[in-house]
């Protein structure tokens, strides 16, 4: 019977069994088969011995079989193998990474010593060449220092001579290059004395230069200009205001401050023709505020306000100034003293806008003008002791000067108004409905 279930034993084959466990799976197999067939043939031989035994049972017979010595692991062994190989099957797709990886290890071992002598030569080569570096590095340097002598100064140098002279129309005072800076000469001395206006001239081309500095990006800077054009006449105003255009023209953003009005005109023409402000002002990249100072309990305090309509949309400033006493002549609330202050004089340059305009032909000061006029003699003469008296004039002296007539400043600028309107009515109609209109009416003229 043990001959039988021993043949009948079956396993898988070698084929079936992973290649780096067929050889332990073979092994163990056949140390189990042989396990079986030495403990099949102890068997085989009791049985025979008891054959023999029971047709002679009344004899004594000698047991000539010898006990097999039987490792009893031997199926354990072959179990384990076979339980390894379920394991593998299991997780293929972690032992195919792990072969891979072995690939990989393999190929770069194979190739490790090529790597590691490549590896030398580059150190060599970087070695050689680090000298090599440091010697570029210092010429770098010094083409960059002597750049710079020629861009910081002899080449300005040069450029703000150039402007210099198209400023100022001649070429009397020049700048030129001592050690690391500039002397400024006229005819080839050194210069004693500048103007005002030559110094600003110098101040602000300088500074325009400094723009196209290599250490600022200008189409990434912020520029700021305050109050660029003082003590300058005329020519020079607008000379200045056209390098202000072309030198500033590519900055990321760019400040302009200013009390002159000619500048303000110049600068909000430019920006008013800026291709996105033509198309709609209130989202084009331009903005134009004022700072307005006025008294708070006792102090002096400054805002910052949108521009007055009537400043940004028309050519001058007397529609501007001509609102503004509007307002002031038809206000309820009492002014300050502190701000009643600056209305002689808008007074006078409204008088003197409108007389100049309206009596072309009237030699003289505002004076002469006024006597031209025919309007009430009294509301006139307190017209003129008005704008006298807290603005410019030579007529009236210091020990005239009376706060009192500012308490009166409401009144005489009502007889003011009074005045332009009895001499040109549709002029005065005009202005008025321009003056009262809210700022969103206001329309360009």
């Amino acid at each position: 019977m043990l001959s039988g279930q021993t043949d009948e034993l079956t396993s898988p084959s070698k084929a079936e069994i992973y290649d780096d466990l067929a050889s332990e799976y073979e092994t163990a197999l056949q140390s189990l088969k042989r396990t079986l067939e030495t403990t099949r043939q102890f068997v085989d031989a009791l049985v025979d011995v008891l054959a023999d035994k029971k047709g002679r049972p009344f004899e004594r017979l000698a047991l000539d079989v010898t006990v097999p010595s039987v490792d009893p692991s031997v199926a354990d062994n072959l179990n384990a193998v076979m339980r390894r190989h379920n394991r593998a099957c299991e997780d293929f797709q972690t032992r195919v990474s792990s072969a891979r990886d072995r690939v990989a290890l393999g190929m770069i071992a194979g190739d490790l010593e090529e790597f590691l002598a490549l590896q030398k030569n580059v150190r060599d080569k970087d070695a050689a060449i680090s000298p090599l570096d440091q010697e570029g590095e210092r010429l770098t340097r010094e083409i960059e220092r002597l750049e710079r002598v020629i861009v910081e100064h002899r080449q300005p140098a040069e450029e703000l001579n150039e402007d210099l002279h198209k400023y100022l129309g001649h070429s009397e005072l020049k700048l030129e290059i001592r050690e690391t800076g500039y002397t400024i000469t006229r005819d080839g001395v050194p210069a004693q004395t500048l103007s005002e206006g030559e110094t600003t001239a110098i101040a602000l081309l300088y500074f325009l230069k400094s723009l196209r500095d290599r250490r600022f990006e200008l189409k990434n800077g912020v520029v700021v200009l305050d109050d660029p054009v003082s003590s300058l006449d005329g020519n020079a105003l607008y000379l200045a205001f056209g390098f202000i255009r072309e030198r500033t023209k590519d900055a990321a953003q760019l400040f302009i401050f200013t009390h002159n009005f000619t500048l303000f005109r110049q600068v909000r023409n430019w920006f008013h023709h800026l291709e996105k402000q033509k198309k709609d002002i209130s989202q084009g990249p331009a903005r134009f505020y004022m700072l307005n100072c006025a008294g708070n309990d006792g102090e002096r305090c400054s805002t910052i306000s949108p521009l007055d309509p009537l400043l940004e949309k028309y050519e001058s400033e007397y529609h501007y100034l001509f609102a503004r006493i509007c307002r002031e002549a038809s206000a309820g609330a009492t002014s300050s003293l502190e701000n009643n202050y600056v209305l002689p004089n808008m007074a006078r340059r409204v008088l003197e806008s409108f007389l100049a305009f309206r009596y072309p032909d009237v030699s003289g000061g505002l004076r002469q003008k006024l006597s031209a006029v025919t309007f009430d003699e009294a509301k006139k003469h307190r017209i003129l002791r008005f704008v006298n008296t807290y603005s410019h004039s030579e007529a009236i002296g210091e020990p005239e000067h009376d706060p009192s007539v500012l308490g009166e400043a409401r009144s005489v600028l009502k007889d003011l108004l009074e005045l332009i309107e009895s001499q040109d009515p549709n002029h005065f109609k005009g202005m008025k409905r321009l003056s009262a209109l809210p700022k969103e009416e206001v329309v360009e003229a």
